[in-house]
C-alpha cells in the first residue's frame, strides 16, 4: 500500500496553525493539519481577548510589530470572505495620571515608528466622548481608530474550513510523540503516523517540546494564564470601545471590551506558570480583575457574570518578539513559536510569512487556479428576517426546533455543524460554531438537549460523549437503555 507523503506537516491547529493552512491550501500542494485535541481552537485561541490590535504597543522593527500591522489590515477583507463577525469599534488606552500620561506618549510613538494611522492622545473629556462608560478617574487616553474585534475562534474555524475546501486534510486526536527525519519525516502519535516533506511547527505552549523532538532548536516557552470574567448581554454600562489601561512588562493589562456577540468581559490578569493546562480560576485572580476595571468603566454589575475562565499564552521565553523562521539545525522546519499578543491580530500576515519561509527552503510554490477565497455558511437563525426563516424553514424543518433558548440556535444549525467540514464532535464544538450554552444559562437548558443531537448524528451512547477532550465525558457511566 502505497504511502501519502504531504508536502507540508502544520502541527498544531490553533489561529496561527489554521492560517498557515489556508495560506498553503492557494497552492498545489499536499497540506496535513496535525492536532491533538478533538477541534480546533483549543489553546490560546479558544481563551482568547478578541482584539484586533492597532499595533502602537509592539517594539519598532520587530517581526512582532511588522505582523500585527499587517495582519490588522487584512482582517476585514479576511472576515468578510470567511463569514465570521469583525468589528472596527476603535480602542482607548486609559491613563489616570501624568506618569500614564508619559507612557501613552510613548505608544503613540511606537505607533507611528509602526505605520499606524488614526491615532491621537485625548484629555479625560474628549475620552468620555468617546466612550461615555469611562470613570471619572480617567485623565487621558490613547485612541486608535483602526483596533477592532472578532470572534477568535470563529476565525480558526473560518480559517480551517477554507482550507479543507481547498484540499488541506485535517487529523485530531493526533498527538505528536516522535519525529524521524530520513528522506521525509515520519510523524507519529500512539497509534498513526504521517509523512510529510516539511514540518510547521505551531503547536502553541509546547512548540517548545515538538522543537525538540525533531531535534531542531533548544527552547523554552513560558505558558502565561490571564483570566477573564463574561457577563450577560444586558448588563448596564456595556462598553462600545475596547478599553485597555497602561500595559506593564507582563502584558496590555486589563482590559473592558465588548464582544462581537454583544456581551462584555473584563480581564486578563498575567500570571507565568509551570503547569501548561492549568487553566484554572482563582478567588484572587478574579478580585484583581474586577478591582482593575472599576478603574476604568463606572458601575459594573457583578450580578450579570454568566462565566468566568482563563487562557494560557504561550510567550517565548527571554524575547519580545514571535519566533518564526527556518530551523538553522532541522531542514525543512518552520518555527512558528512564542505567538502571545498581538498573535490574534498578526495570524493572516502569519500564514503568509510561513508561506514566504517554506518558498525559500526549497517548497515549490504553484498557484491553483481554481482557489476558492469564499466559506459558504448559513445566515444564523438568531440574525434571519421572519421571511428568510420561513425559507429555511421551508427547506429543513429542523429549523422549527430551538435548542438553545438563551441564543436562539436551532437544531438545523447544530446539526450543520456536526457535519460540517471541520466537524464539531463534541459539546464545547457546538458552542464554538452555533453559540449553543453560551448564553446566561451557560447550557443548563440546552446541554441535554445537545448531548441528545450529537448522540443521534454521530450514532453514540450519552456516556461516548464529551464536552472538550477524551477525559471530559458528560455522562461519566452507561445509562439504563444504553447498548
Amino acid at each position: 500500500m502505497e504511502i501519502m507523503v504531504y508536502d507540508v506537516a502544520i502541527i498544531g491547529a490553533g489561529v496561527s496553525g489554521c492560517s498557515i493552512a489556508m495560506e498553503l491550501s492557494k497552492y498545489d500542494l499536499k497540506v496535513i493539519m496535525l492536532e491533538k485535541g478533538l477541534d480546533v481552537a483549543l489553546g490560546a485561541t479558544k481563551a482568547n481577548s478578541g482584539i484586533v490590535h492597532a499595533g502602537y504597543d509592539c517594539e519598532p522593527n520587530t517581526i512582532m510589530a511588522k505582523l500585527n500591522v499587517l495582519g490588522s489590515n487584512m482582517m476585514a477583507k479576511l472576515c468578510e470572505d470567511l463569514k465570521v463577525p469583525y468589528e472596527n469599534n476603535g480602542s482607548l488606552v486609559v491613563g489616570f495620571d501624568d506618569e500614564d500620561r508619559e507612557k501613552l506618549e510613548s505608544l503613540y510613538e511606537k505607533g507611528i515608528a509602526n505605520g499606524i494611522e488614526g491615532m491621537e492622545i485625548v484629555d479625560g473629556d474628549k475620552a468620555r466622548q468617546i466612550e461615555k462608560n469611562l470613570s471619572e478617574e480617567v485623565a487621558c487616553a490613547l485612541y486608535a481608530k483602526t483596533a477592532g474585534i472578532v470572534s477568535p475562534y470563529e476565525l480558526a474555524i473560518g480559517m480551517c474550513e477554507n482550507a479543507v475546501e481547498n484540499g488541506a486534510v485535517l487529523e485530531f486526536d493526533f498527538e505528536v510523540i516522535k519525529i524521524e527525519k530520513n528522506e521525509t519525516y515520519k510523524i507519529s502519535s500512539n497509534d498513526k503516523s504521517v509523512e510529510a516533506k516539511y514540518i510547521v511547527n505551531a503547536a502553541g505552549v509546547y512548540a517548545d517540546k515538538i522543537s525538540k523532538i525533531a531535534g531542531a532548536e533548544d527552547f523554552k516557552i513560558i505558558p502565561r494564564k490571564g483570566e477573564y470574567i463574561l457577563f450577560d448581554k444586558q448588563i448596564p454600562n456595556k462598553v462600545s470601545t475596547v478599553v485597555f489601561q497602561t500595559p506593564s512588562k507582563m502584558g496590555k493589562g486589563v482590559l473592558t471590551a465588548p464582544t462581537v456577540h454583544g456581551n462584555m468581559f473584563i480581564g486578563p490578569n498575567a500570571q507565568d506558570m509551570d503547569n501548561k493546562e492549568d487553566k484554572s480560576t482563582s478567588l484572587e485572580g478574579l478580585d484583581y480583575i474586577k478591582k482593575m476595571a472599576k478603574r476604568s468603566v463606572v458601575s459594573i454589575d457583578y450580578s450579570k457574570i454568566i462565566t468566568q475562565f482563563s487562557g494560557i499564552r504561550a510567550v517565548y521565553d527571554g524575547k519580545k518578539d514571535f519566533y518564526i523562521k527556518n530551523s538553522e539545525v532541522a531542514p525543512n522546519f518552520v518555527q512558528v513559536a512564542g505567538i502571545c499578543s498581538p498573535g490574534l491580530s498578526a495570524s493572516p500576515a502569519i500564514g503568509v510569512m510561513v508561506k514566504d519561509l517554506l518558498e525559500e527552503a526549497g517548497l515549490n510554490m504553484a498557484k491553483k487556479e481554481n482557489y476558492n477565497a469564499k466559506r459558504d455558511v448559513p445566515k444564523p437563525f438568531a440574525e434571519m428576517t421572519k421571511e428568510e426563516i420561513n425559507e429555511a424553514y421551508k427547506k429543513d424543518k429542523k429549523y422549527g426546533r430551538i435548542i438553545c433558548r438563551c441564543e436562539t440556535v436551532t437544531e438545523a444549525e447544530i446539526v450543520a455543524a456536526i457535519h460540517s467540514k471541520v466537524p464539531a464532535l463534541t459539546v464545547d464544538s457546538i458552542k464554538r460554531r452555533t453559540r449553543g450554552t453560551s448564553g446566561r444559562c451557560q447550557g443548563g437548558f440546552c446541554g441535554p438537549r445537545i448531548l441528545d443531537i450529537l448522540c443521534r448524528e454521530l450514532d453514540k451512547e450519552p456516556h461516548e460523549i464529551v464536552k472538550v477532550d477524551k477525559d471530559s465525558n458528560i455522562v461519566n457511566s452507561r445509562l439504563r437503555g444504553d447498548k
